[in-house]
């Protein structure tokens, strides 16, 4: 099976040609990373919290702990990340709080940057076993790559991603694909450009007010977390 650092340099572009996917520093986001222990040491995070992880659709998220006030909700996305960086930063975003769940958007960036689905199927499939590892049998859910009016040229690349991570999920107790790009359609099946803001990239109110009733409804109905092991 293959893992992040065994996965192939290139990938294949929406028209068929041989795309680079050049390699990122993981490190670049060290000020992103910090700026979360200073929050910490001022304003203590709930115990046992569903971390919220990703790029930026979880960081700019409005007011997540109000969207879901009756969950212990924690927000750590990172604004232009990757799968890989995510991975990369796991133990500082993730695994330090004990989680109870984790909820994770990733694979946008990675799509934008040239990275196949094949790839992020497989980062994801990383990030599973890795988390397992460190924080027990926890629920893992992953936010469906969404549409977007900009990036509409990957609207294949993007189903092929969510279907192969999909795939992978059923191989896993307790991990699912919680559908948040069929929301996000019009009725001729392209991005609704009214659900984002002006960047065509990134939601607007309406468009996270969809993912509010969507994610709030799985996690209300999602059967209650296993008690992690000891601390990493």
């Amino acid at each position: 099976m293959i893992r992040p650092l065994l996965a192939a340099f290139f990938s294949l572009g929406s028209c068929g040609a041989l795309v680079a996917a050049l390699p990122v520093d993981p490190r670049r986001f060290d000020k992103e990373i910090a700026a979360f222990d200073r929050h910490d040491a001022t304003n203590p995070p709930p115990k046992r919290p569903i971390v919220f992880v990703g790029s930026s659709s979880i960081r700019l998220w409005p007011d997540l702990s109000g969207s879901f006030p009756n969950l212990p909700v924690l927000n750590r996305g990172f604004g232009g990340s990757q799968l890989s960086d995510v991975l990369f930063h796991l133990d500082r975003t993730v695994l330090r709080y004990r989680p109870s769940r984790v909820v994770l958007y990733a694979g946008d960036n990675d799509l934008a940057e040239g990275k196949s689905p094949e790839t992020i199927a497989a980062d994801f499939e990383t990030f599973v076993f890795t988390v397992r590892d460190k924080a027990g049998p926890i629920p893992i859910d992953f936010l469906a790559i969404k549409p977007s009016p900009k990036r509409f040229s990957l609207l294949p690349e993007q189903k092929r991603a969510n279907h192969l991570v999909s795939e992978a999920a059923q191989r896993y107790p307790d991990v699912s694909v919680i559908d948040v790009f069929s929301p996000l359609l019009d009725p001729r099946g392209e991005p609704n450009g009214k659900l984002f803001v002006v960047d065509r990239l990134h939601l607007g109110p309406a468009g996270y007010a969809l993912w509010n009733q969507v994610v709030g409804d799985h996690l209300t109905n999602a059967r209650p977390a296993k008690v992690a092991g000891p601390a990493p």
